[in-house]
């Protein structure tokens, strides 16, 4: 799965959030600490376990207090989520375009809605407590008891009076006057009795992990199942605490070097990333909007998916396929290394994505891409042992980047990975014909599950005898290779700093 776009790739999973991290900043939105436990002063935990008392600074009457429309816009998107099963991070750009809230309000509604989605097992279990049948309650007065319950446990320096206030406001907007009472005793209930809330012991293995960050039981029992509990603990309890989003310089135009100078006029905190070419960037807004980005001087790309590319060491005069391009961003990186020359052949089953990648071509001027609707599941006989390198960036969970993109946690089931899983092994055995005598084979996911990963090539390689795995490129960077084995290259974001994602390169050895 594809980070280049600067909203982030929409591939079957997973929507993109804002990679300045801007909901991060203004109310102090913490994430869990997950070193620590359940406070018994609130529900925050400092990191060594201690309980930390819940901070209220601000005044009702501060200006600079968050609006009422700021948290009824939150649980229009939340519920977009969470009852239409909506992109967090579109549904987001939709609604505040179409409202006056303050830059201040904004950050506050995107921290209300994911920081909601990414501890929605949690909050959930916390009202259990208070609630005889959540399940069965009025499903708005659900989750407007969700919205406000993730401001009493996450959010540190709103009064508590005044959430519980704003909560009841929110449902008697609804039209639900007869259920304000019920809003406003279960919150005084959660605030009064959040000390009686237990919560399970790390003994109890998945339902730990399940609860305490927020991820489906059998995502936590597949976690435990193939890394161990320690393992699978850190990868649920990661979260991304970088904040910067990742750009590269248009290599048609200028060197790093050259580049370097450019961001030196920037305002921007930058750092070299991992992957070649990659700079991390922080205190930036609206990057999308940058002149530079504009004049096609570079391109927002997450660093996997710059090693996906670079993986496939294209040359000069190149015939390469990128079999699920959209929105383009490996494309890209691959028409740039080959200097303009050959061919990069690039498709996706969408038109609407197909339309991005022109557009990318447009604004990097780039001209040997040749963009076209294609299914890559369907055989095309014509181009059968035609390419020097193909690249297959499969459909997948996404679980890799669902510290990024929590509200992937609610929209991938065990069955959806199962299907997932069926497409990558259709997509592995079609698109390998495309790769001529001594070509590359890169097959790529934005996941950490072994089953669409590993395991995928193990299966693929098994009954490909004509196929076999080689070493990643040379001029790659030394810590990335060493991670490289007899099944590819596995990502973890808690260990490595990057993004969960995964690599496996190939060759052809007989037509």
């Amino acid at each position: 799965m594809d980070k280049d776009s600067p909203k982030g790739d929409r591939k079957l999973s997973g929507a993109a959030r804002p990679r300045n991290a801007s909901y991060q900043r203004g109310y102090s939105a913490r994430r869990n600490d997950p070193k620590g436990k359940p406070s018994a002063i609130g529900f925050q935990r400092n990191s060594k376990g201690g309980a930390r008392p819940m901070k209220n600074n601000a005044s009702p009457r501060d200006p600079n207090a968050p609006s009422s429309l700021s948290r009824k816009v939150a649980l229009q998107i939340f519920q977009d989520v969470v009852r239409k099963d909506a992109f967090a991070a579109l549904s987001l750009d939709d609604r505040l375009q179409n409202v006056n809230l303050s830059q201040l309000d904004k950050r506050f509604c995107a921290s209300i809605v994911y920081r909601t989605i990414d501890n929605l097992i949690r909050i959930d279990h916390a009202l259990s407590f208070f609630l005889k049948d959540a399940e069965a309650l009025e499903p708005t007065v659900r989750d407007i008891l969700r919205i406000s319950a993730c401001q009493l446990m996450f959010h540190d320096r709103i009064p508590e009076n005044a959430i519980v206030d704003e909560a009841v406001r929110l449902t008697r907007g609804a039209g639900l006057e007869g259920l304000t009472g019920l809003t406003n005793a279960v919150l005084r209930s959660l605030i009064r009795g959040k000390d009686e809330i237990k919560w399970p012991e790390e003994s109890e293995g998945a339902r730990y992990l399940s609860i305490m960050d927020s991820v489906p039981m059998w995502l936590a029992q597949k976690l435990i199942d193939a890394y161990g509990f320690e393992t699978a603990k850190a990868l649920c309890e990661d979260r991304n605490q970088a904040h910067y989003t990742v750009i590269r310089p248009n290599m048609t135009r200028m060197t790093d070097e050259a580049f370097e100078q450019l961001l030196q006029k920037k305002v921007w905190e930058v750092e070299k990333g991992k992957a070649p070419h990659a700079y991390r960037v922080r205190m930036a807004s609206e990057i999308a909007r940058d002149a530079d980005y504009l004049a096609g001087n570079f391109s927002i790309q997450g660093e996997s998916s710059i090693l996906a590319a670079q993986a496939v060491n294209a040359k000069r005069g190149m015939q390469v396929l990128d079999c699920c391009a959209a929105p383009g961003g490996k494309t890209a990186y691959l028409a740039e290394t080959m200097a303009g020359t050959g061919r990069v052949y690039a498709w996706d089953v969408h038109e609407h994505r197909v339309t991005l990648i022109k557009a990318m071509m447009r604004r990097l001027h780039l001209e040997n891409i040749r963009p076209i609707v294609r299914d890559a599941a369907q055989l095309k006989e014509d181009l059968v042992s035609s390419m020097d390198a193909v690249l297959l960036d499969a459909p997948c969970s996404g679980l890799g980047v669902m510290d990024s993109k929590p509200d992937i946690k609610i929209r991938a089931t065990e069955e959806s990975v199962n299907e997932l899983c069926g497409i990558q092994e259709k997509l592995l055995n079609t698109c390998c014909k495309y790769v001529k005598a001594g070509g590359v084979f890169v097959y790529s996911t934005c996941s950490i599950l072994p089953q669409e990963n590993s395991e995928q090539i193990k299966k693929f390689l098994s009954s490909h005898p004509d196929f076999e795995l080689i070493p990643l490129p040379e001029d790659m960077e030394e810590s990335i290779k060493a991670l490289y084995n007899d099944s590819g290259l596995q990502l973890l974001p808690y260990r490595d700093g990057i993004e969960g994602f995964f690599i496996a390169r190939m060759r052809r050895v007989k037509a």
